[in-house]
């Protein structure tokens, strides 16, 4: 059975992150608070600037907790924006302290980004219809495709004075929207200003050989160029549900989410068929 292990991004915080990784990582909750300037996760509610390092720390004490014939058995690896950096921290391609450093600047550059902006936001469209008819919303109203996680469920992205009109016409097109409580724009161009200084950061990290094929949610394919995209995926689209079908085309059947929540699980659920589930 082909295995691929996901790792999750922003949103799957769960209230017992910290007690799991001081279990499981107590080193690595040392390196967060070095790394971040205090606890992460005792703010993970107020910002991405502290759930982002959170959720990851949490990711990779995920892996403690795998079975070990799970983890020799995956040949493929992904994960859903700043997923991506536990996804190749645990191919090898980065080091866990690089990793963390990237994934704290970036959630800080991110929540600067949105707060510089002042004006950006973020709506989830769902119902049966939402990746089909995702651009009759978003284009109307200037809005970009920010996270397409499945066939039921699109987030778009933009100025928070075009959300309440989007959310207008999703309801004519026969979909359920919601505002989201978010801080910005996030994978827009909203994002822009945050992209220079972690393209700097991206080119002082060595990266290794991948030890399994790691898919960029950015192309929806193999990373081919693992700085350019990490970059491009502040300001482009999490195309996920593309992922998923990329990787159940190269032939994995079992999907094992490694990190907090069941966010993974779930949107793997409503769009792949016949195939094998775990969470961790």
């Amino acid at each position: 059975m082909t295995t691929a292990l996901l790792f999750p991004g922003q949103g799957s915080q769960t209230p017992e992150m910290r007690e799991t990784v001081a279990e499981l990582r107590p080193d690595l909750l040392e390196l967060a608070i070095e790394v971040v300037g205090e606890d992460p996760f005792a703010r993970a509610d107020e910002g991405t600037r502290y759930a982002q390092p959170a959720i990851f720390c949490a990711s990779l004490a995920g892996l403690r907790a795998l079975e070990e014939s799970l983890l020799q058995e995956a040949t493929h690896m992904a994960g859903h924006s700043l997923g991506e950096l536990g996804a190749l921290v645990a191919a090898g391609v980065l080091s866990e302290r690089d990793g963390l450093e990237l994934v704290a600047l970036r959630g800080r550059l991110m929540q600067q980004a949105g707060e510089t902006a002042g004006d950006g936001g973020m709506i989830a469209l769902l119902g049966a219809q939402a990746a089909a008819r995702a651009l009759e919303v978003a284009e109307p109203h200037g809005l970009a495709i920010a996270n397409d996680n499945s066939p039921q469920q699109v987030v778009l992205s933009g100025l928070r004075t075009a959300l309440p009109g989007a959310e207008q016409t999703a309801r004519e097109l026969g979909l359920r929207a919601m505002i989201l409580p978010v801080t910005g724009a996030f994978h827009s161009p909203l994002m822009a200003s945050a992209v220079p200084e972690f393209e700097a950061a991206l080119e002082r990290v060595q990266l290794g050989e991948p030890g399994a094929a790691v898919f960029s949610a950015v192309t929806a394919q193999p990373f081919d160029d693992v700085r350019a995209r990490l970059a491009q995926a502040l300001t482009g689209p999490v195309r996920w549900r593309e992922l998923l079908l990329a990787l159940h085309a190269d032939g994995v059947t079992r999907y094992v989410e490694v990190g907090p929540g069941k966010v993974l699980t779930g949107l793997a659920k409503r769009t792949l068929q016949d195939v094998e589930l775990v969470n961790v």
